[in-house]
Protein backbone atom coordinates (compact mmCIF):
# COMPACT_ATOMS: atom_id res chain seq x y z
CA UNK A 1 0.00 0.00 0.00
CA UNK A 2 1.80 3.41 -0.74
CA UNK A 3 1.66 6.09 1.63
CA UNK A 4 -1.51 8.59 2.21
CA UNK A 5 -0.35 12.58 1.43
CA UNK A 6 -1.44 15.19 3.68
CA UNK A 7 -2.73 17.90 2.45
CA UNK A 8 -0.08 20.80 2.16
CA UNK A 9 -2.38 23.84 3.00
CA UNK A 10 -3.93 21.42 6.17
CA UNK A 11 -0.72 20.96 7.35
CA UNK A 12 0.17 24.71 7.45
CA UNK A 13 -3.13 25.77 9.08
CA UNK A 14 -4.02 23.30 11.55
CA UNK A 15 -2.82 21.60 14.38
CA UNK A 16 -4.10 18.50 16.29
CA UNK A 17 -3.92 18.58 20.18
CA UNK A 18 -3.00 16.11 22.44
CA UNK A 19 -6.53 15.64 22.65
CA UNK A 20 -7.37 15.13 19.47
CA UNK A 21 -8.94 18.12 18.85
CA UNK A 22 -8.39 20.75 15.88
CA UNK A 23 -6.60 24.15 16.52
CA UNK A 24 -6.81 26.88 14.00
CA UNK A 25 -6.45 30.57 13.41
CA UNK A 26 -9.22 33.19 14.76
CA UNK A 27 -11.27 33.69 11.21
CA UNK A 28 -12.00 37.42 9.92
CA UNK A 29 -9.19 39.31 10.96
CA UNK A 30 -6.98 39.79 8.37
CA UNK A 31 -8.63 43.12 6.88
CA UNK A 32 -11.11 45.84 7.82
CA UNK A 33 -10.41 45.61 11.64
CA UNK A 34 -11.60 49.14 12.26
CA UNK A 35 -14.92 48.70 11.28
CA UNK A 36 -15.30 45.56 13.41
CA UNK A 37 -16.25 46.24 16.95
CA UNK A 38 -13.94 45.97 19.89
CA UNK A 39 -15.58 43.25 21.17
CA UNK A 40 -15.39 40.88 18.07
CA UNK A 41 -11.74 42.27 18.63
CA UNK A 42 -11.12 41.21 21.84
CA UNK A 43 -13.06 37.92 21.44
CA UNK A 44 -10.83 36.65 18.26
CA UNK A 45 -7.71 36.88 20.10
CA UNK A 46 -5.33 33.48 19.74
CA UNK A 47 -6.55 30.59 18.16
CA UNK A 48 -10.12 28.31 18.86
CA UNK A 49 -10.92 24.77 18.23
CA UNK A 50 -12.96 23.71 15.07
CA UNK A 51 -16.64 22.11 15.26
CA UNK A 52 -16.81 18.02 15.58
CA UNK A 53 -18.23 18.36 12.38
CA UNK A 54 -15.81 20.39 10.78
CA UNK A 55 -12.93 18.35 12.79
CA UNK A 56 -13.87 15.14 11.22
CA UNK A 57 -13.30 17.09 7.67
CA UNK A 58 -9.76 18.46 8.58
CA UNK A 59 -8.61 14.85 10.23
CA UNK A 60 -9.34 13.67 6.77
CA UNK A 61 -6.80 16.51 5.18
CA UNK A 62 -4.23 14.76 7.55
CA UNK A 63 -3.81 11.52 8.28
CA UNK A 64 -0.92 11.22 9.85
CA UNK A 65 -1.30 13.76 12.51
CA UNK A 66 -2.00 11.58 15.51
Amino acid sequence: MPKMKTKSSAKKRFKVTATGRVVTAQAGKRTDMLNRTKKFIRNARGTTTLSPQDEKIVKGYMPYAR
